[in-house]
């Protein structure tokens, strides 16, 4: 078994369609994104020096999961950033320790490449980021009818000026 955790920067258009409905099948047509305009979006979060910049976690060359790294992803808080979104395990990996694996991983890039003291998430998701060195908040009012209140976390990472 071949895991490995990469940057998103020239991928096959195979896993860009599989990318591209996990996140429209997840949020994307709540948010009333059409399949193109999520797979456009997505296209330019693949960044080398520069936010946003996505992840894969892969398995024997399949993607099997992903996150991001963005400077804005909850619009009602423009005043925090950058952010840890769309971490993401396709169902079929689910309840196998592949989330934990994504998640140490993501907290461990997060720390090289944010020039930042700390990160943050939202989530609907409770005791989970905890076990990572996720710090809890606050909860949040998303004002998204989809999402509503969700928990809003944060990381130090400690490596401001780097």
């Amino acid at each position: 078994m071949n895991l490995e955790f990469k940057q998103l920067i020239d991928i096959d258009d195979n896993t860009l369609d599989i990318i591209t409905v996990w996140m429209l099948d997840w949020w994307g047509k709540d948010q009333d994104y059409s399949y193109e305009k999520l797979r456009y979006f997505l296209e330019h979060t693949m960044q080398k020096d520069k936010l946003p910049q996505t992840y894969g976690l892969f398995l024997d060359g399949k993607i099997i999961g992903m996150c991001q790294f963005s400077l804005e992803d909850l619009d009602v808080r423009p005043d925090i950033y950058p952010w840890l979104a769309n971490l993401y395990i396709d169902e079929k990996y689910r309840g196998k320790g592949y989330g934990r694996i994504l998640i140490e991983n993501a907290t461990k890039k997060a720390y090289e490449i944010v020039k930042y003291d700390e990160i943050f998430l939202f989530t609907e998701h409770v005791g989970l980021y905890e076990k990572f060195g996720w710090e809890y908040i606050e909860d949040i009012e998303t004002f998204n009818t989809n999402w509503g209140i969700q928990h809003l976390y944060k990381l130090k990472i400690n490596n401001k000026g780097k």
